[in-house]
């Protein structure tokens, strides 16, 4: 289970660090925004907004629109906030999962936040009761392949299996099941890379950074012995520090008759 409080916390605690490591967050938000091909969207909601780079995109490219944004943490909040004065934007505190949606949109959007969600399918139904009859559904989240190098590199490290949150984020298979099950016209995009970090403690600090660590991997349990046996081991099994990103980008309608 998906430990909500704990990444709330993780997010408080670095927030002020996001921007510097967010490369791969900020990819995907590029990614969204070049779908979005309608440019009547009149009311946006961005569910999980963080420091607010993929509001800023949506701003940019709807600038007529009545734009809210929303994310669980008060310190990645109280950056967007700093980053989006002067754009119209309201930002608020809290939990896109649970909230109550008070207006209907004609987009309801999310860069990179889903894949924490603890009932993703109930979630959605909710948006799906938010959204205006043939509003957009359009979100990205990361996939249970993400990180799997360095999962492999730490159950060998600790002989044992070692369980990382993103082994538990949700597939595809599960991902479309849900939409299906709600929306109309469901779209699904895989896009899978890797990423070489110069070093472990890079990689590490990447994850640390920018959330992506959830509830787990206590990276201030990682002493000197165990990053040299784990930068060994890496060595041998890839050569250089990388790993795999695996990301969705999922687009549904709700329909016209609703």
């Amino acid at each position: 289970m998906i430990e909500t409080e704990i990444i709330k916390q993780n997010f408080d605690r670095y927030a002020e660090y996001y921007d510097s490591y967010s490369s791969v967050q900020d990819h995907c938000g590029a990614k969204l925004a070049d779908m979005l091909i309608y440019n009547e969207f009149k009311r946006i909601i961005d569910v999980g907004c963080g420091t607010g780079n993929y509001t800023r995109l949506l701003r940019n490219k709807f600038p007529n629109a009545a734009i809210k944004a929303v994310d669980i943490s008060e310190k990645m909040v109280d950056v967007a906030r700093r980053k989006l004065s002067l754009q119209k934007i309201d930002i608020i505190t809290a939990d896109a999962e649970t909230m109550s949606l008070e207006e209907d949109f004609d987009l309801i959007t999310s860069n990179a936040c889903f894949q924490w969600f603890e009932d993703l399918d109930a979630a959605l139904l909710k948006y799906y009761d938010g959204l205006k009859a043939g509003g957009v559904l359009l979100f990205s989240a990361f996939g249970p392949e993400t990180f799997r190098q360095l999962r492999d590199c730490l159950s060998k490290s600790y002989k044992k299996d070692v369980t990382i949150s993103s082994g538990n984020f949700i597939s595809k298979e599960q991902i479309r099941k849900i939409l299906e099950n709600h929306f109309d016209h469901v779209e699904i995009k895989e896009e899978k890379f890797n990423e070489i970090y110069d070093s472990l403690w890079e990689l590490l600090s990447t994850i640390k950074y920018t959330g992506t660590r959830g509830a787990g991997l206590n990276l201030e349990g990682f002493g000197k012995d165990r990053m040299k046996d784990l930068e060994k081991i890496y060595a041998a099994e890839f050569g250089r520090i990388e790993v795999t990103y695996q990301i969705y980008y999922c687009k549904a309608r709700k329909r016209e008759s609703a």
